[in-house]
């Protein structure tokens, strides 16, 4: 007689499912990205192009997830619509992307965000202990040299990805009821940011419009290029409206809840997106903005004074917490999924007993997580997982169009509208995103991809000890 695995419980409700929607969206993007976009894009015409692009992107994701999330809700998400809709391979090249690259640099880009939020408030946090000059000779040309500086925001960070961690360890209603309360600050966050700048005294508003069109003798060729760097950071603002179908074995009441939570969740903030950026160009010149670290905080020191800054600071460093929190909470299911499955790591397996969560991919993640929290900075953990990501966000999406030709009565509660255009053109814009940050840094994108080949050799091997164990059995 077998003993009964233990499965995870469905425990989380409609507004748990909506808070990981917003809570994972509305992080350290929107605090953090304005600067690089404006940095990227040159022009206000640019970044909001960006912004507005970036949202229907992630609508349509959204509206496609949707479908694929209420017809199989399982843990897991796009390594279960890619092993239903391709094959065991492809889900599990997804998979090996997202636990060992994607969901380990995420997590990490979110707790540097916040060690740079908390140096706002704490300077000595990014003061340098030491520097090392890093050039590969020979590779100048794919990597460029550049200076790793390690401060006390590298450590600070590993410890609360950890702390965050073990608050999902001990259970998932205790992770939704968490992530229902840090959303709920966060948005307050947002509005009182918004609310300042839009009610600011005339004399203190020194924003503008200017530049709006890129600069005379731009190529088309140059602008676009602009528009798809500053798209990508918008990306990664918005990303994490995919999260909730990571989770899909534990969301009550699925059919309903998925297209609910998706579709609302991801329209509610591309909308306090662009309000948000037009408060801060209200207040600010463009200029300024690009230059800034600490955008939300200079908008308010600038209209308040720095007491008020420092409150609002304190809620944007609790924001990232919210944001760490939900997408702690998501990641670790792909690597339970892929071990239950037998072709991951045996460690990674298992359901804690008591708390009825997958502990030891919890741990794994976090370990991850740790490790490229002490050896990255914001911006290039952001890249490194844009890219990644975002060729399993549209592979998923080709799935959804290949079973429904090859899987057409299979029960569908949700149907995505505008099938198949929307799902189509969220498929396009993937390819030319990828494309675009390929050429704007080839040597990370080229090692984030060798990084997803190198998970074959292991895949291969496991898979052979799944068929020969299987085979034992049947003998």
């Amino acid at each position: 007689m077998t003993e009964k695995r233990l499965e995870l419980v469905r425990g989380l409700g409609a507004w748990a499912s909506g808070a990981i929607v917003v809570g994972t969206m509305i992080g350290t993007g929107i605090f953090l990205k304005p600067a690089e976009m404006a940095q990227e894009g040159r022009s206000v015409s640019i970044v909001f192009a960006a912004w507005i692009v970036g949202a229907m992107l992630s609508i349509f994701g959204a509206f496609s997830f949707a479908e694929l999330g209420s017809m199989i809700p399982e843990a897991g998400a796009e390594y279960a619509y890619l092993r239903r809709g391709f094959g065991p391979v492809y889900g599990f090249l997804f998979g090996w992307m997202h636990s060992i690259v994607g969901r380990p640099s995420s997590l990490a880009s979110i707790a540097a965000g916040m060690m740079r939020f908390l140096s706002f408030l704490v300077p000595a946090v990014a003061a340098p202990l030491f520097t090392v000059h890093i050039a590969i000779p020979g590779w100048t040309g794919w990597i460029k040299p550049y200076d790793f500086i390690f401060t006390w925001a590298q450590p600070l960070a590993v410890v609360w990805l950890l702390i965050m961690t073990g608050v999902n360890y001990l259970g998932v209603r205790l992770g939704g009821a968490v992530q229902v309360f840090l959303t709920a600050i966060k948005i307050t966050s947002v509005a009182i940011v918004i609310a300042v700048a839009f009610f600011a005294p005339a004399r203190v508003q020194e924003g503008g419009l200017a530049p709006f069109w890129p600069a005379a003798g731009t190529t088309a060729a140059a602008t676009f290029s602009a528009f798809l760097a500053a798209l990508a950071a918008a990306l990664w603002a918005y990303d994490g409206w995919e999260d909730l179908n990571l989770v899909g074995s534990e969301v009550e009441n699925p059919e309903k809840n998925f297209p609910r939570a998706l579709v609302g969740g991801v329209g509610l903030v591309a909308v306090v997106y662009l309000v948000f950026s037009a408060a801060c160009l209200k207040v600010l010149p463009f200029e300024t903005v690009a230059a800034s670290p600490h955008i939300a905080s200079d908008v308010v020191t600038h209209i308040k004074g720095s007491t008020a800054a420092n409150w609002i600071t304190l809620a944007m460093v609790i924001s990232a917490l919210g944001s760490m929190n939900s997408s702690v909470l998501s990641g670790a299911r792909v690597g339970y999924a892929m071990a239950r499955d037998k072709i991951f790591f045996k460690i990674v397996d298992g359901i804690h007993p008591q708390f009825r969560t997958p502990g030891p991919s919890l741990i794994f993640q976090g370990i991850l997580a740790s490790l490229m929290a002490l050896t990255g900075t914001f911006e290039e953990l952001t890249n490194l997982f844009i890219f990644a990501a975002w060729i399993f966000y549209g592979f998923a999406v080709v799935a959804l169009f290949r079973m429904r030709k090859t899987e057409p009565y299979l029960p569908r509660p949700y149907r995505c509208w505008g099938y198949p255009w929307v799902p189509g053109i969220f498929v396009a814009g993937a390819l030319a995103l990828t494309f675009n940050v390929w050429l704007e840094r080839p040597g990370r994108s080229t090692i984030g991809l060798l990084l997803i080949l190198a998970g074959l050799p292991f895949y291969r091997r496991w898979s052979r000890a799944t068929s020969a164990a299987r085979d034992a059995s049947s003998s």
